[in-house]
């Protein structure tokens, strides 16, 4: 009797971390995932696709934006734009059965004609989900209802310019810091607030980062003159990182990646990174890989850079850049120029789209240490053709069990290998109710990949 009462309790235990590891693999609560990397730790996915693609559980219309949905404990969180009114609501993520709804008004308007939705993905907590509107508004719900915990209207209270395509870099947590690119002139591109009051904690990065410093890069290399009107917020969510044991906050901002430690807002290092044509932005994530950090953009050759953070966690050293190379040879092209999607690194290659227009869109696997393309699929075409083609354009991947899933900003999903030996791709499904642009990342959650457009959402099943 007591040695069936051991065996059970050994069942009941096994069960139990059975159910946690499945709970920790089937959510997706913020940008990027669990990690914020883009990998999930799922398994048992498919390794084809179907002839017609992989299945569809559910597909439903909702408003603009470009916000990837999150995913935790049994909710998925959407937040998009009907008329004049930015949507954060729950819903199942099985049955699309809505759970709750939080409205509130906008008049944002997008002044290069893209839509009006929010860019920003929600962050949830088991008890908290945050969102960032594109104009800058801050909100804390309570996860569970959806009702109003604070709210932050960012852009009135912190001076910040006017972005270009309004708020795009997602909030981050740290312990009990909400992180955030708000933007604000002069000192306050980065601002931590209390995630439970929304109370400011801490402001940084701005004038005092860059005033005098030499902007890496420029011909020339003239000193930063600051005007006092210059936007800071860049459209790359902020990375958290253990870089020689201390917590280190790497932000890509519009002027370059600033360095900080993530509990006091203090300036490590800062690294000029940005093209010298007002008319354009950083947004791919800073990528960290023990004690180095990468970066990449796409505009007017920037390219990428790799950095060797000293013990000290305020020096650095150059591993390598595009821009140097570019100075002896000319002729040169970055081995990655990441427009808006950030990498995936696996087994210590870069996996990425390249290139800042469709016309110019490379798909490439680049070795991390030495920047060394191993790979290029040409994957070019026009985005205003009026056909649906049949190349990923430029695209996002997250990567499971081995493989990159991948959706082209055409709405072409696709399923590669991971190695850096060569492209395979293992299947491809021109997703019908998906059309240009498909600027979102894919989202894995529970076997289930759910996808977006500007108008749609869609749920497939990835199960074996």
């Amino acid at each position: 009797m007591h040695g069936n009462i051991f065996i059970l309790r050994i069942i009941v235990v096994f069960t139990a971390v059975l159910g946690l590891n499945k709970g920790y693999s089937a959510d997706w609560p913020q940008l990027l995932g669990t990690n914020a990397d883009g990998i999930s730790s799922e398994t048992g996915l498919l390794s084809i696709w179907p002839k017609d693609g992989p299945n569809v559980l559910w597909k439903k219309e909702i408003g603009t934006g470009y916000s990837a949905p999150s995913t935790r404990d049994g909710r998925l969180v959407l937040f998009h734009r009907v008329g004049n009114e930015e949507i954060v609501e729950a819903l199942n993520p099985k049955t699309t059965t809505p759970i709750w709804r939080h409205a509130y008004p906008t008049n944002y308007r997008d002044p290069f004609g893209y839509n009006n939705g929010p860019r920003c993905t929600p962050l949830l907590t088991e008890t908290h989900c945050f969102t960032f509107g594109a104009e800058g508004v801050l909100l804390c719900l309570n996860v569970k209802t959806g009702k109003p915990i604070w709210q932050r209207k960012t852009a009135d209270e912190f001076q910040v310019p006017e972005a270009f395509f309004g708020v795009g870099a997602s909030p981050v947590l740290e312990g009990n810091l909400l992180i955030v690119m708000v933007g604000g002139q002069p000192n306050s591109t980065v601002v931590a607030f209390d995630k439970n009051t929304g109370s400011t904690v801490w402001q940084s990065a701005g004038r005092d980062t860059w005033q005098g410093k030499p902007a890496i890069g420029w011909p020339g290399e003239p000193l930063v003159q600051w005007r006092g009107y210059e936007k800071l917020a860049s459209y790359a969510t902020p990375t958290l990182a253990t870089i020689h044991g201390r917590r280190t906050l790497f932000c890509l901002t519009r002027q370059g990646l600033v360095s900080m430690d993530p509990r006091t807002g203090e300036v490590n290092f800062s690294r000029w990174f940005r093209a010298r044509v007002n008319e354009s932005v950083n947004a791919a994530n800073p990528i960290v890989a023990g004690d180095r950090v990468f970066c990449s953009a796409a505009y007017f050759g920037v390219g990428s850079f790799l950095l060797d953070i000293g013990k000290d966690g305020k020096s650095f050293n150059e591993v390598w850049s595009t821009n140097k190379r570019r100075k002896v040879d000319r002729r040169l092209k970055p081995a990655l120029e990441i427009h808006w999607t950030t990498p995936i690194l696996f087994d210590g290659h870069l996996y990425a789209f390249s290139g800042r227009n469709e016309p110019d869109s490379l798909f490439r696997c680049v070795e991390l240490s030495t920047g060394k393309v191993k790979w290029s699929r040409d994957e070019r075409w026009r985005a205003y053709s009026t056909k649906q083609p049949n190349v990923y354009g430029r695209g996002s991947a997250v990567l499971a069990d081995g493989k990159l899933f991948v959706l082209g900003e055409g709405g072409l999903l696709g399923l590669f290998e991971a190695t850096p030996s060569k492209p395979v791709e293992l299947g491809r499904h021109q997703v019908p109710e998906l059309k240009y642009p498909c600027w979102t990342a894919p989202v894995l959650s529970d076997k289930r990949m759910i996808v977006r457009s500007e108008d749609y959402l869609i749920c497939f099943e990835l199960a074996k």
